[in-house]
């Protein structure tokens, strides 16, 4: 399959971005809702339009110039407010809030992996269509993973963080929780550096290939980058 210029490639990523980080976010304010903290709900997060999840720092700037300058795809949304308080169990209850986002994330993964095969099924009579939709496929499973394994890692302000922090004894967490206005310094240390790219690569890789479309996904991205 022939490969896209970085540009072209910058606009297929757009919409599956787009798409993922609305649904991850919204699906931290539906679960929230579902367990009792309509905070979300009220302040009119629990929706699909991606208006009231951008950030225009986190979701466009920051993510544009991470991947032109890096190759690697970096950013974030508004966070969902979440009020702890009215959660009917509270820490059991925001470890289930943390892990909805990425549970979000790997059933899009799911879901572009089959858009990669009707795409393929497509390509003979209507290549216009069908071309397109693989590419954006391809682009939606590896984003979504991505985003799901990068907000796993242990830290706050990211779901694996909260997971944690929930899971943690009340004085662990207490001292761990102090640590969150670090969060994203770390982050983006990881980011320069190269290492985010080093630690997350080989989950990603081997996420992706338990996923349909996976040889769609590394031919495009990994394969001919090597």
């Amino acid at each position: 399959m022939d490969t896209l210029n970085q540009m072209q490639l910058l606009a297929v990523l757009a919409l599956p971005v787009i798409f993922a980080i609305t649904v991850h976010e919204a699906a931290h304010g539906w679960v929230a809702n579902r367990l009792g903290d309509r905070t979300a709900l009220m302040l009119g997060r629990v929706t699909f339009n991606p208006l009231r999840h951008i950030d225009p720092v986190g979701t466009i700037l920051v993510p544009a110039l991470a991947f032109l300058f890096t190759g690697f795809l970096f950013g974030w949304a508004k966070p969902v407010p979440v009020n702890w308080r009215n959660l009917r169990h509270p820490r059991r209850d925001m470890a289930l809030v943390a892990v909805a986002g990425p549970g979000a994330n790997l059933l899009m993964a799911l879901l572009w992996g089959l858009a990669i095969h009707l795409g393929l099924l497509l390509l003979p009579i209507y290549q216009w269509v069908a071309l397109p939709l693989v590419y954006m496929g391809a682009a939606g499973v590896l984003i979504n993973v991505f985003l799901m394994v990068l907000n796993l890692l242990p830290l706050l302000p990211l779901d694996g963080g909260r997971v944690l922090n929930a899971l943690l004894p009340p004085k662990l967490s207490y001292y761990f929780s102090r640590l969150e206005p670090f969060g994203l310094i770390v982050l983006l240390a990881l980011l320069v550096t190269g290492l985010l790219s080093t630690i997350l690569l080989p989950v990603v890789i081997g996420t992706v290939d338990l996923l349909p479309g996976s040889g769609i996904v590394k031919e495009l991205f990994f394969v001919r980058s090597i």
